[in-house]
Order: C-alpha cells, then structure tokens, then sequence
C-alpha cells in the first residue's frame, strides 16, 4: 500500500468520535494533524492518538505533509474550511452538508478541480450493504422498471438530545439539510441524479428547548421550516417523495421503498450502513429478505475517506463531491420550490456513483476497496 495517506482533522464536536474511531488504526490513513476552536479538546484528542498533533486550523492547513483535510465542522463553517484547505493544495472530506449554500458548494467542487485535488462528503452510510445490496437487486431487475419511491425521515428533534442543538435551527439546518443528504445520497444510488423538484414546508413552533446536558432547559429560537415534504424527478422517469420533519413524533413508514412493475424493496435506515433489504415480488404472499450482496459489510462513519484515499485517481470517489453537490443542489431547490410555490429544474447532472462489490469488513478495514 506505500505510505499511510496523511490526514489533518478539523472540528472535534460529536461526530468526530464515530469518525475517530475508524481512520485512527485504519492502515491507509494517519491522523497527523487535529484543530479545534477549542484547543484543549484537539490536545485532548492528540493525546490518544500516537504521531497526531494538536495546532491551530491555520497551522493545520499550512502543514505540508498534511495531503486531505477531514472538515467536521458545523455546516455553517464547512465551506470556509474547505476552500482554506484546497487553496493549500489538499484534498477535503466533508461531513455533510457539501455546504449550507448551493453557490458555496459550487465554488468548493470548481475551485478543487482547477486545483487540481479531490473532494469527498459524507454520507458514506450509503456505501455500506443496506442501500447498495438494494441497489443490486435493483440493477439486477428484481422489481423490473423503478417507477417510484418515497422517503420518510420523522422525528421530533434533535434538541431532545444534543447538548448544543442550537445550528440545527438556525439558517442552513433544517431536517432537510441536516438529514435529507442520507435519503437524496440513497435515493440517486439506487434511481440516480434528480431533473426537477417540488416542494412544500412549514414551521411547527418558534423556539425549541434544549432536553439535555449543562443548557438542559434553555429556549433556542427556531429561524428554518422544520417539515419539508417534496416530490423528486428522477431522469430516468421514476418519481419519488420525500418527508424530513422535526415536528413529528414516529412513523410507521420504511425509510425508503422503491416501487417497481414487478416488486418493492424495503430499504434500510440510511443513516446506517446496513440492515435488512426486503423484497415483496408482484404475485408474491409475504415479504423476503435478501442476504447481502453488495457493499462494505459492517461499515462505520468514514468508509467514504478510506474509500477516496483507495481510489487514488484511478475511479471517482464513491462518496464523492459531485454526487454531494447534486444532493445540495436538490435539497436547496427543494427549499426554493417551497417558498416560492413551484416546480423548479436542477443545474447540475451527476452519474450514478461506481456500486460497491461485497467486501468483507477484515477487507475494508485492512485496506479500502
């Protein structure tokens, strides 16, 4: 494999530790550099991890040997910082969003291209064998000709359980762009890119109050629709309907089923990497699960680095900044239909990422695909 890929992290909040707890023994990549605004957590974090160091972001991004820059910053940061990293000459993994704005998700992908470096953006869930064993058994004409899916994401928000769920309200969180990237990522792996969008939305309560940790008890004033519901054109003809709200409480739907002319999947979470792929075939009695037959098995969050760093040049990355700015691009439409009350046609056109073979987690984890 040559030298591990040398990695500099930026933003240590609480996803970084699922992100952590992949690349930090993974033999492609080392963890050289960390930086967060607050300083004595990147130290605390350098600490547990052998040749990291802890620095400033400026010195992050300034360091040479630092080849791709992780962004887990919150999503209003995510574009400064990676247009800071590709201005030094690095490749950019970013949590998702791509960026809050369609223009700042833009500038990301034109400014790494005339540069000359590769972006990459979360999520990787999709990578794992829940959506991609769908996806085989899509191409593999199980259902026979898509016509249709619906997407169901409900809950009744995040401030019931994150400590600091402040951006999640504030102008570019929302359910939409905070979860819509896992279901619209699904969605064009397994139908592919999107033509046109429509969309309604609506707003259930002015504040929220923060259920837990030191703020536990504090009002936060909510400033983006917190139901969005939409219809998504795909350019193959297939339809599909969406639902991201924080104003429910359950739901009974699947997170997303593709319904064809001869069967429908029941897809897994995509939030996660795997689950059970079920298939209902026309003239069938009952349900039927389908054994995994793609994708990285036992996957976590930052499958998609690994996979970008395997990559090298020689493929597009599977989770990469194309596809995320297609899914930018449909989530911000879908935003703009909504307020401005009709059907609007995409910009950007984006293929179907490369399908993920089965690979076994002893293979992943020792090497990337």
């Amino acid at each position: 494999m040559g030298d591990p890929h040398r990695v500099g992290i930026v933003g240590l909040g609480v996803i970084s530790r699922a992100y952590l707890d992949t690349l930090a023994n993974h033999p492609a990549v080392s963890i050289a550099a960390l930086a967060d605004l607050d300083a004595s957590r990147s130290a605390a974090v350098a600490a547990t991890i052998p040749g990291a160091e802890a620095m400033s972001v400026e010195a992050l991004l300034a360091r040479p040997d630092v080849q791709t820059v992780l962004n887990l910053t919150i999503p209003a940061a995510h574009a400064d910082i990676s247009l800071g990293a590709i201005d030094a000459g690095k490749n950019v993994y970013v949590e998702k969003p791509l960026a809050v704005t369609f223009p700042d998700g833009r500038s990301i992908i034109d400014r790494a291209k005339t540069a000359g470096v590769r972006v990459g953006c979360a999520p990787d869930t999709v990578l794992g064998t829940g959506t991609q064993t769908a996806r085989a058994a899509i191409d593999g004409g199980l259902i026979g000709r898509p016509l249709s899916a619906s997407a169901v994401m409900v809950t009744p928000g995040h401030e019931r359980w994150h400590p600091n769920p402040d951006f999640y309200y504030a102008p570019g969180g929302g359910p939409l762009l905070d979860m819509g990237p896992y279901y619209i990522s699904a969605l064009i792996h397994l139908l592919g890119p999107v033509r046109a969008v429509s969309g309604t939305a609506s707003r259930l309560r002015a504040e929220r109050v923060i259920g837990s940790g030191p703020r536990m008890g504090q009002r936060i004033t909510v400033e983006v629709d917190t139901h969005v519901t939409g219809v998504l054109e795909h350019a193959n003809g297939a339809l599909s309907t969406i639902t991201t709200s924080f104003d429910g409480v359950a739901t009974t739907a699947a997170p997303i089923e593709v319904h064809g002319e001869a069967g429908t999947l029941a897809v897994p979470d995509p939030n996660t990497f795997d689950g059970e792929v079920r298939l209902f075939a026309l003239g069938g009695t009952q349900w039927r699960v389908l054994e995994p037959r793609a994708g990285y098995a036992e996957g976590s969050r930052g499958l998609g680095l690994i996979d970008l760093v395997s990559a090298d040049g020689q493929r597009p990355p599977r989770a990469g900044g194309d596809v995320a700015l297609h899914v930018l691009e449909t989530m911000t439409t879908l935003l703009r239909s909504a307020d401005e009350g009709r059907r609007i046609e995409l910009t950007t056109v984006v293929q179907r990422p490369v399908p993920v073979p089965l690979t076994p987690v002893e293979d992943w984890t020792a090497y990337g695909h």
